[in-house]
């Protein structure tokens, strides 16, 4: 654990290691067995049980304190206001880089989450359903610039958000295919009162914006009770969005359907290269100007280290 020098201006944060954050978990249950584990990982993001033991066993207890105070106050909140509004959900963000393993983060939270008694009812949300599709990135002139924040539909992911918080019965949001590349029409994803909601992506954790009046507006983190920001070195992240690359050129780039299809057939150097190429005009721009900032935003940060495991935590204090 890190601790500041005599006269030094305190951090907001506590850092950790892996093994002191390990020792936090303090015999939290383990309910996942190596084939969920392998189940939730993704392509080139590999998570192994010692690492969920590690790393986010500790951090399920972590939440566990913060639900339950969560609860607390909402009905100390409702009684004083003399209401009985719907329960509302506790809300959690992912965000980080492209390739970082934000997604694997959000399902494993989300199945050890759905394994505790007072939570069986945990839904988990990307924001990439709310990209603008395709016809209008291109209408715009936005299609390189995908995952950039102007790249979203801003708006309709604020109102899904109001409205799960709000307690609504059923809220809808879009579906988005990794195959297609692009956001499917008429198909939706339907949320239904959860006593949890976790909400991955890149930039869920941007501050507001200011109107042109000066007012600032509403941010996607402003419904979140508690945030995750997956970090590491940006040029591990690279490479590991390399890798995931030349693993997708023998996956779901071989389907004739996928719009990367074209990919499929380019040799290790052909891919290595176009990798680098998207990596470096897109992906890595929108981490240093838009991603990267916002990690000091987060309640939590995960530190991996280049073998892509989880190696200091650095948690905010309240």
């Amino acid at each position: 654990m890190s601790v500041a020098s005599p006269g030094a201006l305190s951090s907001p944060y506590v850092e950790l290691d892996r093994s002191d954050w390990a020792r936090l978990r303090d015999h939290h249950p383990l309910d996942l067995s190596a084939a969920d584990v392998a189940r939730l990982s993704g392509i080139a993001d590999p998570v192994d049980l010692e690492e969920v033991e590690e790393v986010y066993l500790p951090l399920s207890r972590l939440l566990t304190f913060y639900v339950s105070a969560f609860t607390r106050l909402h009905r100390v909140t409702s009684t004083f206001l003399g209401e009985h509004p719907p329960k509302a959900p506790f809300v959690i963000g992912v965000a980080g880089s492209v390739a970082v393993g934000k997604s694997t983060t959000a399902r494993i939270l989300r199945e050890l989450m759905l394994r505790w008694p007072d939570t069986p009812h945990v839904e988990l949300i990307t924001t990439d359903g709310f990209l603008l599709p395709n016809a209008e990135l291109e209408r715009r002139g936005l299609l390189q610039r995908k995952g950039f924040p102007e790249s979203y539909d801003r708006r309709a992911l604020l109102r899904f958000l109001s409205a799960v918080k709000s307690g609504q019965p059923e809220v809808a949001a879009p579906v988005y295919s990794h195959l297609t590349y692009d956001i499917v029409p008429d198909e939706q994803v339907v949320v239904r009162q959860p006593e949890v909601l976790i909400v991955e992506g890149l930039n869920v954790l941007q501050p507001p914006g200011a109107h042109a009046d000066g007012r600032t507006g509403m941010a996607v983190s402003d419904f979140f009770d508690f945030s995750v920001y997956v970090d590491a070195g940006i040029s591990d992240i690279r490479e590991w969005y390399v890798e995931r690359f030349l693993r997708l050129r023998e996956t779901s780039f071989a389907d004739p359907q996928s719009y990367f299809h074209r990919y499929a057939e380019l040799t290790d150097q052909q891919a290595r290269a176009r990798a680098l190429q998207i990596w470096t005009t897109i992906n890595e721009p929108n981490l240093v100007e838009n991603v990267l900032p916002t990690r000091s935003r987060a309640t939590l940060v995960l530190r991996k280290g280049s073998d892509h495991q989880v190696a200091r935590v650095r948690l905010r204090k309240l």
